[in-house]
């Protein structure tokens, strides 16, 4: 499946361009937005896996603040290609957390470069973020069950011993049998220590 691409650049001849590149690359450029609010429509109608930017642009948001909501809202990695490097905007753009930041004119394999450092760099801080089971095990001596895992990725989204029992479809007293079974294995006394561990 290829990565969906949405282009945010106001001048037709640079977005053909970036388009042209990424389509080459086998990237799904999925739309290109000449404005802050056509930007916002593809971005709650087409979802994209990533944003490229450009500051300067019509409407009355520029790059920088749809970046940042880019950042709150949809959790997507986004790079700004633009002209400016000035060290005023540099520090409008540092709070943002770009995931790269391309000088024009640009390079074809700046672009393309930056790209797939851009969509690493987001895959594994998701993978940071979600539980792995075979991580967990190299933990701990005895390996966890499937069951004992489920549990403890339920516990790590904060469910009740009572929503995990409902959940799994197993009695209250099963579940603190398996939680017992998850604080031995980790070698805690509370739900509070397993959950500080687990960061």
């Amino acid at each position: 499946m290829s990565v969906k691409i949405l282009i945010v650049e106001d001048e037709p001849i640079i977005s053909a361009d970036i388009e042209f590149t990424l389509s080459a690359a086998n990237y799904q450029v999925i739309g290109i937005a000449h404005s802050s609010i056509k930007a916002l429509d593809m971005l709650a109608t087409r979802q994209p896996d990533m944003v490229i930017l450009d500051i300067n642009i019509k409407g009355d948001k520029d790059g920088i603040e749809l970046a940042e909501i880019i950042r709150e809202k949809y959790h997507i990695p986004f790079l700004f290609l633009t002209s400016y490097s000035d060290k005023a905007t540099l520090e409008r753009v540092k709070p943002t957390l770009p995931y790269g930041y391309i000088v024009k004119p640009f390079k074809e394999r700046d672009l393309l470069s930056s790209v797939e450092i851009a969509l690493f760099r987001h895959q594994q801080e998701n993978d940071d973020k979600n539980l792995n089971k075979d991580r967990l095990d190299q933990r701990v001596i005895t390996p966890f069950t499937d069951t004992e895992f489920k549990i403890i990725q339920l516990l790590w989204e904060g469910l009740s011993n009572q929503a995990i029992a409902d959940k799994l479809f197993v009695s209250v007293n099963t579940v603190k049998t398996h939680i017992k079974n998850i604080y031995d294995k980790m070698d805690v006394k509370s739900r509070n220590e397993l959950l500080v561990k687990l960061r």
